[in-house]
C-alpha cells in the first residue's frame, strides 16, 4: 500500500480485514489492529475503517461505535502488545495485506 491514502485505500483495507476475519473481528485485536492502521493510514481513514468494524464485529459481540471511537482515541493504541500486534498482522497478511511498504 502506498502512504496515499483516500477511498481506494479504505476499500482495500477492509477487503483485507474481512478476508482475514472472516468471522469478524475479535474485541481482543482491537488495539493492535488499530495501532497497525494508525501507522499506514490518516486519523480520519482509521476512524471511516473503525465505524466499518463495529459492522465487523465477532458474532454474538456488542460492540458500538462510541466502544470504537475510545479505542482510536487511546493512547494505548500504539503500546499493544508485541505478540498481539504480530498475530493481528499474521492475519491481516492472510487476508492480503502487503507487509512491506510500496514506495
Amino acid at each position: 500500500m502506498t502512504e496515499a491514502g483516500g477511498p481506494g485505500a479504505i476499500a482495500l483495507v477492509l477487503g483485507w480485514l474481512r478476508a482475514g476475519y472472516p468471522a469478524g473481528v475479535p474485541r481482543g485485536d482491537y488495539v493492535a489492529l488499530l495501532g497497525i492502521l494508525r501507522r499506514r493510514l490518516t486519523d480520519t481513514e482509521v476512524r471511516l475503517i473503525a465505524s466499518e468494524l463495529v459492522a465487523m464485529a465477532q458474532q454474538g459481540e456488542l460492540l458500538t461505535t462510541a466502544d470504537v471511537e475510545r479505542l482510536v482515541g487511546s493512547a494505548t493504541l500504539d503500546e499493544a502488545d508485541p505478540s498481539d500486534v504480530a498475530r493481528v498482522s499474521a492475519r491481516l497478511a492472510a487476508g492480503g495485506w502487503p507487509l512491506v511498504r510500496v514506495p
